[in-house]
């Protein structure tokens, strides 16, 4: 064997060894390193072209037993330029003579770097200030490490692309304005991008505890949509633009989201987006409030009302509107108690009006018109499905009335499990829809009224004594029609021309005689009682003025004309007392039913029974 040859064996072979367990940057440091030492040569460098491969930029540079670090140079006048053609370049001696940059230079060998489509990316080099005389041999060790240093060199350039791909990829998933969440098919999250930590309310701590499902609120509604979303996952089938509603993990506020999901190839995890339509929802959900506002404020102007105004002079409506004016600045909690047709809700009105909430709607219920199993959906609404027949959600009268007033009347039929939740709102002024579970802030007024005696009602267990006295901040009684008479005359007036253009007649006023039988009449059912009598009389009129006779007057037996006129009101107490014991006794203390006390004086039974605690009439023992 050629001594030579052996040597280059060594060389290939110490070459070797020494870059083995090498990559990257520590592989071209130790190629050029053990180049030099077992070549004998005291200079070695491999670099890359750049800047337009005008440049040469060094990866690793070994000069007289050490590296030196970030060492650069142009190009131009340099024996590297012809390797940048493609050749194989060795100049034994005379470096110096041809390249006047490399003073101190005397030989030079070096080879081209290529990738795999040929082209060159740098070269590696070896010079000395010694003759480097030609060896076959070492020159081909040199060409097979030379092929060993671009592979590399073309790994470290793909690498370098994947993580500025990567690095690109990661700030446009963080930074992208739609929320991107990898989780695993538990939907616990393993990812979430800044817009979907800003949505949920998530900090990055977090993520890798929270499971997206824990986000999603009891309510069945909810629930529902949830099932219906995974269901489409599973099925494989589109499950784009599902709306869902969610609870913010920092404060527990409602976020609505639009979801998209989907499973990756592997089937173990989910990629999901979403979008923030919150605002979008809220937006609907007032729109609907709105709507249904208008759709109760039409029903409303449709309704027939006593009054459109209060008619009348008395003492007793002065004293009442006094008060009315006071409490209707304040947003005391009014309870209003009088006799069936006396104007309770007219006078709720007048609150509201006087109110600064008579921009907003004055909502009425009346709680004797409605069942029981409903009156609690009508006050707080409901979420769909809360109940059998709740197909769609319901927005309740609480919902309806925000900023403004609701009238509660007859609230005395009020059950006791739903008074315990009306107690409730009143106190902490919130509240839940029926199967739901997210609390609702309100901003309502409570006007009441009725017409039983509460306190009654509270001694008796059927009225929460707690409840009454939340409701009785300000008590106002409306007076009977009986107690203001002489407005009598007024209101005739007013209905007059309320009914007489609808019926078509012209009709100048009351005549004197039938004045009079109204200004001594009882008037049990009080100023709805008028109204009907004036609208009949009108209908029944041959003239311009309204003759009313004793037979068209109910109950004549209540007819008072034999009265003086000049009788004050406790003397009428103790006539009506008088009468209405007489009537029990004819009728056994009977109150109810067709032979009952009640159909006898031609009142409701609430009514005569209201009068009697009035009049203190007890049955005797």
């Amino acid at each position: 064997m050629d001594p030579s040859d052996s040597n280059d064996f060594s060389i290939l072979k110490a070459v070797v060894e020494g870059t083995a367990q090498a990559t990257g940057g520590d592989f071209m440091r130790s190629l050029v390193r053990n180049l030099c030492l077992a070549t004998g040569v005291a200079n070695g460098f491999v670099a890359e072209f750049a800047e337009a491969k005008t440049r040469v930029r060094c990866l690793a540079f070994w000069t007289d037993g050490e590296f030196l670090d970030d060492q650069e140079w142009d190009l131009p006048g340099t024996p590297c330029e012809d390797v940048l053609r493609g050749n194989f370049c060795h100049y034994p001696t005379g470096v110096s003579q041809m390249f006047p940059h490399e003073q101190g230079v005397e030989s030079y060998l070096g080879v081209p770097l290529r990738d795999g489509a040929g082209e060159i990316l740098g070269h590696l080099a070896l010079f000395d200030r010694q003759a480097m005389p030609e060896r076959d041999n070492l020159f081909y060790v040199f060409k097979i490490f030379a092929a060993r240093a671009a592979a590399e060199l073309n790994r470290l350039r793909i690498e370098q692309q994947l993580r500025l791909s990567e690095q690109r990829f990661r700030e446009l998933f963080d930074e992208a304005p739609i929320a991107y969440v990898h989780e695993d098919v538990e939907t616990r999250f393993l990812q979430a991008n800044q817009a979907a930590l800003r949505i949920l309310g998530l900090t990055r701590e977090q993520v890798s505890t929270t499971r997206g499902i824990s986000l999603v609120p009891e309510t069945p509604e909810a629930q529902a949509r949830l099932q219906q979303a995974f269901a489409s996952v599973e099925k494989g089938t589109d499950s784009a633009g599902v709306v869902l509603e969610l609870r913010r993990k920092d404060d527990g506020r409602p976020v609505w989201i639009r979801w998209w999901s989907k499973t990756d190839p592997s089937g173990c995890f989910l990629r999901t987006m979403f979008i923030d339509i919150t605002a979008q929802v809220l937006m609907e959900q007032e729109q609907a409030k709105l709507e249904a506002q208008n759709r109760y404020l039409q029903e409303e102007i449709k309704a027939e009302h006593n009054f459109e105004e209060i008619v009348g002079r008395s003492p007793a409506l002065r004293s009442l509107l006094h008060q009315v004016q006071r409490v209707a600045q304040t947003d005391a909690s009014v309870l209003i108690q009088g006799e069936s047709g006396t104007g309770k809700e007219l006078v709720a009105r007048a609150i509201h009006s006087a109110s600064k909430r008579k921009q907003r709607p004055l909502i009425k219920v009346n709680c004797a018109a409605l069942p029981s199993s409903l009156i609690e959906s009508e006050l707080f609404g409901h979420e769909k499905g809360a109940f059998t027949g709740a197909i769609s959600k319901r927005i309740g009268r609480f919902e309806l009335a925000e900023g403004g007033t609701l009238f509660l009347d007859e609230v005395g039929e009020i059950p006791l499990d739903v008074q315990v939740k009306l107690l409730r709102v009143i106190q902490e002024r919130e509240f839940e829809r029926v199967g739901g579970q997210t609390p609702i802030k309100m901003d309502v007024r409570v006007i009441t009224a009725t017409n039983r005696d509460l306190l009654q009602e509270v001694a008796n267990k059927n009225f929460r004594e707690d409840l009454f006295y939340r409701l009785n901040v300000f008590p106002l009684t409306t007076p009977p029609l009986r107690e203001r008479l002489e407005d009598i005359p007024l209101l005739a007036d007013f209905l007059i021309g309320k009914f007489a253009p609808k019926i078509g007649k012209k009709i100048n006023g009351v005549g004197a005689e039938s004045m009079r039988r109204l200004q001594n009449y009882r008037w049990p059912g009080n100023i709805r009682e008028l109204e009907n009598i004036i609208e009949r009389a009108i209908i029944l009129a041959d003239g311009p003025w309204l003759e009313i006779g004793a037979e068209q007057l109910p109950g004549s037996a209540t007819d008072i004309s034999t009265v003086p006129p000049q009788i004050g009101d406790a003397s009428l107490d103790a006539v009506a007392r008088e009468h209405i014991l007489q009537v029990l006794e004819q009728s056994r203390w009977v109150i109810e039913g067709p032979q009952g006390a009640a159909q006898r004086l031609q009142v409701k039974p609430s009514t005569l029974r209201y009068r009697m605690r009035k009049l203190d009439i007890r049955k005797p023992r």
